[in-house]
């Protein structure tokens, strides 16, 4: 049984070095890490060069200089030839047993894929519980307190890939999500059309780093925004195009704006997490209403830059 780790990565050094230390203090080590650096500049090889001096597993630095994050994903999955691929972001770090308890899922589940929880670590003083409330809701990931087959997929930070047991395409990810994101629910939207079954590995945890430079309302707004775009977006792209199912979610996402959006005032007199979440769903119902590419926040790749 072989065993990757791939950990895309746009000039964040010292994330990048956290996050591939931590993999390297795994009680099960994979057979390999791969690293992909997408900075036009390669900026994270000599990083990768001293995190490999007397590394306990093989690691493999991969430049894909054209910016994208189907690009990165993409470059990482050509690269290895290993069975299982484990999927790591540049800003995240797993917890000790993390790789162990993704393939013990597996085993146990029996499904192609797996996701873990995610929890958000804040950096910096954050000014205002809603805000606060805000970033712990869109920067973590949780789940079942035990592992079992689950009906929706999650995003591909930590995320496990049977590749024996999937029919992956060629490339695996979108190269239209390079910039706008959501590659990975474009995946797995085709994956579930075609039956594959999902699974939770509730063990299997990591904590999200997140930076300053994340956390403002706009950042945040624009997640959330983003998010909302999928489900219309995917709907738009479909061969053929489902406009019926695009005016289905521009309907849900008016409702969410105005439910949410007249709600939240009132959510606060509750908590901080009742308001952030009315914010968090109000923008996502934008998002459906706006889906349209001219006005999709550019989160990655040559608009990042």
């Amino acid at each position: 049984m072989s065993v990757a780790v791939l950990i895309p990565t746009y000039r964040r050094n010292d994330a990048l070095a956290e996050a591939v230390s931590s993999v390297l203090a795994q009680s099960r080590l994979p057979d390999e890490i791969v690293v992909v650096d997408n900075d036009p500049e390669g900026g994270a090889a000599e990083t990768v060069a001293n995190l490999a001096k007397g590394a306990s597993t093989k690691l493999v630095y991969v430049h894909e200089p054209k910016p994208g994050v189907s690009n990165a994903r993409n470059a990482g999955f050509a690269t290895t030839a290993a069975r299982f691929i484990a999927q790591l972001d540049d800003d995240e770090t797993a917890h000790d047993n993390w790789l162990d308890a993704l393939l013990k899922a597996h085993k146990r589940l029996q499904t192609p894929i797996i996701f873990g929880p995610v929890i958000a670590q804040i950096s910096g003083a954050v000014s205002g519980p809603v805000r606060r409330a805000y970033l712990a809701r869109i920067y973590s990931r949780l789940g079942p307190s035990e592992d079992k087959i689950i009906d929706e997929p999650f995003g591909c930070g930590n995320a496990l890939f049977d590749r024996a047991a999937l029919d992956l395409p060629d490339p695996v990810f979108d190269p239209a999500a390079n910039e706008l994101g959501g590659e990975d629910d474009l995946l797995f939207e085709a994956l579930a059309n075609r039956g594959v079954r999902f699974g939770w590995a509730a063990e299997a945890r990591v904590n999200e780093h997140v930076q300053v430079s994340r956390q403002s309302w706009r950042k945040l707004l624009e997640r959330s925004f983003a998010h909302g775009q999928s489900p219309s977006q995917s709907c738009a792209s479909a061969h053929p195009s489902s406009w019926p199912r695009v005016g289905f979610w521009m309907t849900v996402g008016l409702a969410q704006l105005v439910g949410y959006g007249l709600s939240a005032p009132l959510a606060r007199l509750v908590s901080a997490t009742a308001a952030a979440k009315c914010l968090d769903r109000a923008a996502q119902g934008a998002g459906k209403i706006l889906w349209f590419d001219r006005v999709a926040p550019r989160l990655y790749g040559a608009g990042a830059t």
